[in-house]
């Protein structure tokens, strides 16, 4: 078993009114090796209150998302014979209703483009080698989102 933490802080400033909800939702998360985010709401959510140059919630649970796979089909790769030089992916969510006054990621589509040294894989193996890589994903183990790759 393995723990894991992150630190949240977010303090009123000064001129804001909480309780007319007229509030900066902008903090950071600092996390165990000592990098500190800024993060917010989404401005999809709370317009002018979020800080846009921040991480919000929702973009972090989609880089999760993209980034376990990301590391679970590097290993997939290597154990197969191949040998990756790059990997980048532009992976998006969809939030939606799934009840009245109830939102929820409810899709995430990774779009990853790779590099290869040497022999790469033909398209049957590649999806495999992603299918597995999400089967094994700890991140899309623990969601109910759909996840998929383009």
């Amino acid at each position: 078993m393995a723990a894991y933490t992150a630190d949240i802080a977010w303090s009123l400033r000064d001129g804001e009114d909480f309780a007319k909800g007229r509030y900066s939702r902008g903090h950071v998360i600092s996390f165990d090796g000592g990098l500190i985010v800024p993060a917010s709401a989404s401005p999809h959510v709370v317009g002018k209150w979020a800080v846009e140059e921040a991480v919000d919630p929702e973009e972090m649970f989609v880089a999760a998302l993209s980034n376990c796979h990301m590391l679970t089909f590097l290993h997939k790769a290597r154990l197969a014979g191949f040998v990756v030089t790059a990997y980048r992916d532009h992976a998006s969510g969809v939030m939606e209703e799934i009840a009245p006054g109830k939102m929820a990621v409810t899709k995430v589509t990774l779009s990853p483009q790779i590099e290869w040294q040497g022999d790469a894989p033909d398209a049957n193996t590649l999806a495999d080698l992603h299918h597995q890589a999400h089967e094994e994903c700890f991140i899309a183990n623990s969601v109910k989102t759909e996840v998929t790759v383009a």
